[in-house]
């Protein structure tokens, strides 16, 4: 882990401040800026928590925040409780890679200074996060994984970090990718998220386990205790996956509701569509509160659609149409992964809901055919992007995705035409389901020298990369272990725009199962 401090500039006048300066720093840390006056705070309708934690890094963010603003817990003691657990936890683990605890400290003694001047900054006020390393933090060290950006100290914060930080959430440091994100483990024959920047990361159930990437990092640390939520980028399963292995919650939003802007990988391109940015946490309800944050257009990302946010507290469950499949007939999927589905749609039908088994084997094939065929095309923007850092050593992983044969333009043509059909194939299946249940992965979490990991890109082995070609929204929900005791997720796939939905299913699904569980690290 390494520690980057503030940029000179801002260091000195923070010194010049003195301690006793709050009013002053106040106003000079960006995050900060949005207070709101007791007035106008009085008339918010904060979000209530419904989690029973007690100690301050296992409580979800929304109960953090609501006891924050009741004073009960102060900001600061919640940076210090969560840079204590990092201290504690990361050597094990290497999910954190860079820090930024003086600033955290700073702008926590900012943001009770606040609250006792009456102010609330907003819904996350005092909440401490991480966040994933391919994106893009003001004064901290942003490497995306990449050795051209090893000292790269960005300008400005990317969207989702300049959004959650005005509502007042504070950053503690970045958490481990592979290079670029789509580099696989990001070091050939290591089956986790590493980079030859950082090294490997390690799973908080067992660290001979892998995190699953590209956002594993932010799910190690997130499972562990060592922030309140993460926020990470999805192409293929890259929230999913490692919300599934390191037993924790995720969210792949609608494709259009959350900008890429400040993302290693941003927007544009063939593979547009393919991407979203989601949040990971311990608890469903933080989910909702942080993908309402993030939300909406930022008039850089041009594929963002003003869509309003729905709450899923509006959401009867009782009268959702449910389908589920818990194997596809290709992957080798555990019996306890295939009980755990069948279970979590039994609890569905013991309620009331409509329950239909049902796989669209021809729709998914297809699709996840066409995106094998395709995948190959991104491997020349993955060296622009080398080129652009001045990157000369690439990882293995990503020089082998850009080596890969080229298809034609001819070819090419095709596959973008089949792709659009067969999103139209897939949307004429899903009106028949409010929400879909399957797998995360055949697996729970593999061995990290195991090489090859079962989410390895061959049609019918991923559950996952089918709905980033939809863009449909997708859930992750701890619901239940391996005879090694290592947490299986489900996965909760709505029709686009349904996050509300999507989060409400997913919350009966925790309520029913327990959801995150302490990890043993």
């Amino acid at each position: 882990m390494r520690t980057t401090t503030l940029r000179p500039s801002r260091r000195d006048f923070l010194g010049q401040l003195g301690v006793g300066s709050t009013t002053a720093l106040l106003a000079s840390l960006p995050a900060l800026t949005f207070a709101e006056s007791a007035p106008a705070a009085a008339k918010k309708t904060w979000l209530t928590s419904t989690d029973t934690s007690s100690d301050i890094i296992w409580m979800s963010a929304t109960k953090l925040a609501q006891q924050i603003r009741e004073k009960k817990i102060s900001a600061t003691e919640a940076v210090e409780a969560y840079i204590k657990r990092i201290e504690h936890v990361n050597p094990k683990l290497n999910a954190v890679v860079q820090t930024c605890f003086d600033r955290a400290r700073e702008e926590a003694k900012a943001a009770d200074a606040a609250l006792a001047a009456g102010r609330i900054i907003g819904p996350l006020h005092g909440v401490p996060f991480t966040i994933k390393d391919s994106l893009d933090t003001a004064g901290v060290i942003s490497t995306g994984g990449t050795v051209g950006r090893e000292f790269f100290v960005p300008p400005e914060d990317a969207t989702v970090v300049a959004r959650v930080r005005a509502a007042g959430a504070i950053l503690l440091g970045k958490t481990n990718t592979p290079e670029f994100t789509l580099a696989g483990g990001g070091i050939a024959g290591v089956g986790t998220t590493a980079n030859i920047i950082y090294g490997i990361t390690k799973n908080p159930w067992d660290q001979k386990r892998s995190t699953a990437g590209s956002s594993g990092g932010a799910g190690s640390i997130v499972s562990a205790g060592g922030a309140a939520f993460d926020i990470g980028s999805d192409y293929g399963g890259s929230i999913r996956m490692p919300a599934h292995n390191n037993g924790c919650c995720g969210l792949k939003p609608t494709f259009g509701r959350v900008p890429r802007t400040g993302h290693i990988v941003d927007f544009g391109g063939i593979f547009d569509s393919w991407q979203e940015i989601g949040p990971l946490a311990r608890r469903v309800e933080d989910l909702n509160l942080i993908t309402e944050i993030i939300s909406g257009p930022d008039y850089k990302d041009a594929a963002m659609i003003p869509i309003p946010w729905k709450a899923p507290a509006g959401i009867d469950v009782k009268g959702l149409r449910i389908g589920f499949y818990a194997e596809n007939g290709v992957a080798e999927v555990t019996p306890e992964t295939i009980a755990i589905v069948k279970q979590v749609a039994t609890y569905f039908s013991e309620l009331g809901c409509p329950v239909k088994e049902d796989f669209p084997k021809a729709i998914i094939m297809e699709l996840e055919e066409i995106r094998m065929k395709l995948s190959p095309a991104s491997g020349p923007s993955l060296l622009r992007l080398a080129e652009k850092w001045g990157t000369k050593a690439v990882s293995p992983t990503i020089l082998t995705r850009a080596k890969q044969e080229m298809i034609s333009t001819a070819e090419l043509t095709e596959l973008l035409e089949k792709q659009d059909a067969n999103r139209s194939k897939l949307l004429g299946w899903m009106k028949n389901y409010d929400i879909v249940l399957n797998p995360v992965m055949p697996k729970p979490a593999q061995l990290i020298n195991l090489g090859e990991q079962p989410n390895a890109r061959r049609p019918g082995n991923s559950f996952m990369g089918a709905h980033n070609t939809s863009g449909y929204p997708s859930a992750v929900v701890p619901a239940g272990k391996s005879p090694e005791g290592l947490p299986i997720g489900v996965q909760i796939i709505g029709q686009p725009w349904t996050e509300d939905k999507v989060l409400a299913a997913a919350a009966f699904v925790e309520s029913k199962t327990g959801g995150w569980q302490k990890p043993p690290v």
